[in-house]
């Protein structure tokens, strides 16, 4: 008897079937690595997209208490620049009080 294995044969049939359930089994095997890599990727992403989150609003908030002191600071420094105005204004206006003085003591002789 003669072993013919065409497509018609059953054990030839089973034969490619097994290759086939075993070709699919290793897609399946492949498809859920790829799927748990994405799956912790996807955690992964989320928790770092969290922490930037955070880290964002703590900046800012530290910006924000940075112009804060700026501007409290420009202000400050508007006060004393008026007040180093008047004061060179007060200094000038004793000094030349104080030349009058001493112009009159000269002219007095003494």
């Amino acid at each position: 008897m003669t072993e013919h294995r065409g497509p018609q044969d059953l054990t030839f049939l089973i034969e490619q079937h097994k290759k086939e359930i075993w070709e699919w089994k290793q897609k399946e095997s492949k498809w859920l690595e790829d799927k748990v890599l994405l799956d912790g990727n996807k955690k992964l992403v989320n928790k770092l997209s969290e922490e930037l989150q955070d880290r964002v609003k703590q900046l800012n908030e530290s910006l924000a208490n940075a112009l804060e002191i700026n501007e409290n600071h420009q202000r400050y420094n508007g006060k004393l620049q008026l007040r180093v105005t008047e004061l060179e204004e007060d200094n000038k206006k004793l000094s030349k009080q104080i030349e009058d003085y001493l112009n009159r003591f000269r002219k007095a002789g003494l």
